[in-house]
């Protein structure tokens, strides 16, 4: 494993060349990869083996929190306080629905913010690919697959000729 380098990045001309090489690296044994395109490549996601997204937890976790910390409030207010208005009772669950509602959403939409940004590893102020020579063509013509130097197959020599031979158009290191 080289110390000095984050990985090998190889250029593709097509999402169908990029599939195609990267079932060929995970058939290889290569698992730490990374591919960037200018559009979102279906099944390209499968083959790459991310892990599915848990967002969606977070969000309810939110919201189970926010009409828990919304009902607990006025709750605590309505005992520290109470108010006989119009001979509602104390504790009437219906007065409090607004305030319930507005702090559920609130509260999932800022966990699933949050999530987002964390399952996305953001904010990456730093990331060694965009360094590369040709990478500035993954946002308009070009697909990048990358394999990782700290993958356990990784050897420079041989994962530049790998890529090489699978078809890539050009093939780089990328340093740290």
């Amino acid at each position: 494993m080289a110390e000095h380098l984050y990985g090998v990045l190889a250029e593709f001309e097509s999402p169908e060349r990029l599939l195609e090489a990267t079932r060929q690296a995970m058939e290889a044994g290569y698992r730490d990869l990374d591919a960037f395109t200018p559009f979102p490549v279906e099944g390209l996601d499968r083959v790459v083996r991310l892990p599915r997204p848990t967002i969606s937890f977070a969000g309810l976790g939110g919201a189970i929190a926010g009409a828990g910390a919304a009902l607990l409030m006025q709750f605590y207010v309505n005992y520290d306080y109470p108010l006989n208005v119009g001979g509602r009772p104390v504790y009437a669950i219906s007065a409090f629905a607004v305030v319930t509602f507005e702090l559920t959403i609130l509260f999932s939409a800022l966990a699933m913010l949050i999530a987002m940004l964390w399952q996305n590893g953001l904010p990456r102020l730093n990331y060694p690919v965009f360094a590369a020579k040709r990478f500035h063509r993954a946002s308009r013509d070009r697909f990048f697959l990358c394999v990782n130097a700290q993958d356990a197959l990784f050897d420079e020599r041989e994962t530049r000729a790998f890529l090489s031979g699978i078809g890539a158009l050009s093939v780089e290191l990328v340093p740290k």
